[in-house]
């Protein structure tokens, strides 16, 4: 058995793989885990029966990613206050060229992702994220292909129906509008903060009952915006380094003193901000620590 080649061949398609998992669990350290257990049993296996490297590792990381997915099930029913996926630290341009890529990988449709069942996400996944072959998902989760066909059909209708129907934002858009916050938000320009943000905008915060935070979100131009300028209050501010980071090729704000406080995702749509996803949770902000690479 050639460790090294199988060794070469994960390593290669990591990035995609790690893409798979990570939108499938929406959790950069399980889906390092899910990538570990599963390498040990690629190792295990005999290269000449692998026709096609790529589908063969996709199915296999699906499978223990539906697994973990559904052993996490009941952990999430118990969570304290909103659950948001864990923050993807990216580096600044790692998706940009791909609008796919970027979209399926934002905060926003990961959130969205949490309402499909552990199969129709895996599915909606393979299917219109990598556009795998419906045989190649059927033996991934383990049901006949016309069943699979079926569940990809509504999984896409799902989606479709609870997707923001606005044109992509360009980067030169997000990128002004977000100075534009920050420059408001910090100079306590009320007005300014206000004309940047959707009537419904929406602060959802997930601290998982371990920090400070609101436990329902707080929807509203007015009152999300008395929640930023609390946020951005120069005596919260004193003791906090704040710099902008690219997290699911969104905008992020992160707040660290001695360690990292909080980081917190635009998302904007049609020109104005429509949601704020704030991660107070000090077990998922670990995966804040390093920038992963992303791919399709």
């Amino acid at each position: 058995m050639n460790t090294d080649e199988h060794a070469e061949r994960f390593t290669l398609l990591r990035p995609l793989l790690f893409t798979i998992v990570y939108e499938i669990l929406g959790s950069a350290t399980e889906s390092d885990d899910v990538l570990q257990n599963s390498y040990l049993r690629w190792a295990e296996v005999d290269l000449g029966t692998v026709r096609d490297t790529k589908s063969y590792l996709a199915q296999l990381v699906t499978r223990q990613a539906l697994n973990a997915l559904r052993a996490s099930a009941r952990r999430r029913e118990d969570y304290v206050g909103p659950w948001l996926p864990e923050p993807l630290l990216l580096d600044e341009n790692d998706a940009s060229g791909d609008a796919l890529l970027a979209e399926s990988v934002s905060m926003a449709m990961l959130v969205l992702l949490e309402s499909l069942t552990p199969d129709e996400r895996a599915v909606f996944v393979l299917r219109e994220v990598f556009g795998f072959e419906f045989r190649d998902i059927a033996t991934a989760v383990g049901k006949p292909v016309a069943t699979v066909r079926q569940v990809a059909h509504r999984a896409r209708e799902h989606v479709r129906a609870r997707r923001k129907r606005f044109a992509p934002v360009d980067a030169a858009t997000t990128a002004r509008i977000t100075e534009q916050f920050m420059t408001a938000a910090s100079t306590g320009d009320l007005d300014g903060l206000l004309s940047l943000l959707a009537p419904d905008v929406t602060w959802t915060a997930d601290s998982g009952g371990k920090t400070t935070a609101a436990r329902r979100p707080v929807v509203g131009a007015q009152k999300v915006a008395a929640v930023l300028m609390s946020l951005f209050r120069p005596d919260r501010l004193a003791d906090l380094r704040v710099e902008r980071v690219n997290c699911n090729n969104t905008p992020a704000i992160a707040f660290s003193s001695e360690r990292l406080e909080g980081v917190f995702l635009i998302d904007i749509a049609d020109g104005k901000i429509t949601d704020f996803y704030a991660i107070r949770n000090p077990d998922k902000l670990l995966a804040v620590t390093v920038a992963r690479q992303i791919s399709r």
